[in-house]
């Protein structure tokens, strides 16, 4: 950075406290200046932006969601900060830091503390966010530790923090999520909960002891990105109206399946979202309970104390609901439970893991479920995934090899598709966000019979899908349409038969 770009910067910097207590905030990195204003904020505060700047500026008012949008963005640290501050761990010896108890922040970028290891941790999760990343990875080497972030489901290295300063930042990490830092021989599980620039986020700590020190996964949960509609889950209509005629069902099982990471706890908060209309008692036990939904009931198992998904749900039925939420079946108990809730009127929904929607069936039986309890029980399979989306401002369109441009021509679509190229819109990765793929299959009389029967999943594949799209196909139309590129797609769906 030269010195004039770096007085200018100077120039356009005001206290993050006194930017968020007056309502306002600098817009621009360089004149002419715009300074945003919210509604109601303190117009003497004009006077102190003037004098920051030394120059004139224009003021843009601004409603209370877009000025704290623009505050969450204008204070938030970059990976290129938090790279200068891990260069700088090398000369920090002090542990005074690391044993003070962490309070309650107000908010995370209202922290005043300049220790680097704090600075360093802040950086990452408002990186993390900033990237939409899903997961923090730490991860303890002999030289050096790598942080990678998880974005659009694949991971990418973000920084390299010096090896002798792995263990105050792990420790600094268990003490703001209340764990004992002491106990580096076996593995905890924590969270904490803060803001950033207004913003509510939670963040999952998991610990795990390796060879050269305790790993670190922070899984982000954005409470601004908890909740989202049927309709933004990229669901074909089609299917989307079959998935509704299930949820309008007086009891019964409906599962979601797939692997972990595909998406499945977001489709079933927005289904229970759709339902929560304040008529019905709708209670949920899960794994943890990563977001909270007003006027659902939820309750968090813990295996420790004998609180499982079966003791869970045998409770939660002696409270008079009317929808049940299971967080995963995993067992037999599990299983026998919510079919046995569903014989007595209760609309059950629940995840298990399994690679397309008919092989639920055959997990379900592998559990120990009878096929009569089964066909009379469930209702509908929906299995998903996920897939990135090519970044529309540099996807190119792609070689199609004969494989590939036959797969395409079982959609009836020409054989062309885009791939990824990478440009500063998407941070070189070429892709932005994700979409879902699904497979939909509803338990109709026929579907039942083959239970009975003991058909095989192909069977019961080319009748379910003889006019619906499995997961490959569903892939293929985003390909054909230039929203995914068909590497992408078969990497997440596989390559399977098409029915």
């Amino acid at each position: 950075m030269t010195d004039a770009a770096h007085a200018i910067e100077e120039a356009a910097s005001l206290e993050y406290g006194f930017a968020k207590a007056r309502g306002v905030v600098i817009l621009s990195e360089s004149p002419p200046w715009r300074v945003g204003m919210r509604a109601g904020g303190d117009a003497l505060a004009l006077v102190e932006v003037r004098r920051t700047l030394g120059a004139p500026f224009e003021v843009v008012e601004l409603d209370s969601s877009a000025f704290e949008e623009a505050l969450s963005q204008r204070y938030a640290v970059t990976s290129e900060a938090a790279r200068n501050i891990a260069r700088g761990l090398d000369n920090e010896t002090s542990l005074d830091a690391l044993s003070e108890e962490a309070g309650a922040t107000a908010d995370l970028l209202d922290s005043q503390d300049d220790a680097p290891v704090i600075r360093l941790i802040n950086g990452l999760i408002s990186e993390a966010i900033t990237q939409g990343a899903s997961d923090i990875h730490i991860e303890p080497f002999e030289t050096a530790v790598i942080v990678r972030l998880r974005v659009d489901g694949v991971l990418r290295e973000v920084l390299r923090v010096p090896g002798k300063a792995k263990a105050r930042l792990v420790s600094r990490i268990k003490v703001m999520a209340r764990l004992d830092i002491a106990e580096k021989r076996l593995p905890q599980d924590g969270r904490i909960s803060l803001t950033l620039g207004g913003r509510g986020v939670d963040v999952r700590i998991s610990t795990l002891p390796s060879r050269h020190g305790e790993r670190v996964v922070m899984r982000v949960l954005d409470k601004d990105q908890s909740l989202r509609s049927l309709t933004t889950l990229g669901i074909a209509p089609a299917m989307l109206e079959r998935f509704k005629a299930g949820l309008a069902a007086p009891n019964g099982i409906i599962l979601v399946t797939g692997p972990t990471g595909s998406g499945k706890t977001t489709t079933l908060y927005a289904a229970l979202n759709l339902l929560n209309d304040r008529t019905r008692n709708i209670l949920t036990v899960e794994d943890p309970v990563e977001y909270a939904i007003e006027g659902i009931g939820q309750t968090q198992i813990n295996p420790r104390i004998g609180m499982t998904f079966a003791a869970g749900l045998r409770a939660i039925l002696r409270q008079d609901p009317d929808v049940v939420m299971v967080g995963e079946i995993r067992d037999v108990e599990t299983a026998q439970i919510a079919v046995q809730a569903s014989l007595t009127g209760h609309l059950v929904f629940s995840t298990v893991h399994t690679n397309s929607a008919v092989a639920a069936i055959a997990r379900l039986r592998d559990m120990g479920v009878e096929p009569y309890l089964m066909a009379s029980t469930l209702r509908l399979v929906l299995a998903q995934r996920l897939v990135r989306r090519l970044c529309d401002a540099c996807k190119r369109p792609g070689v199609i090899g004969p494989r590939e441009g036959a797969l395409l021509a079982t959609i009836g679509a020409p054989p062309a598709a885009y791939e990824a190229q990478g440009c500063k819109v998407c941070g070189g990765s070429g892709y932005t966000g994700r979409i879902g793929l699904y497979e939909c299959m509803t338990v109709d009389d026929e579907i039942r019979r083959m239970i009975h029967a003991n058909a095989t999943e192909q069977e019961m594949a080319a009748y379910a899908f003889a006019d619906a799209d499995q997961l490959v196909a569903s892939g293929l139309k985003y390909v054909a349409a230039g929203i995914a590129s068909l590497s992408d797609v078969l990497r997440s769906a596989g390559s399977g038969e098409l029915t």
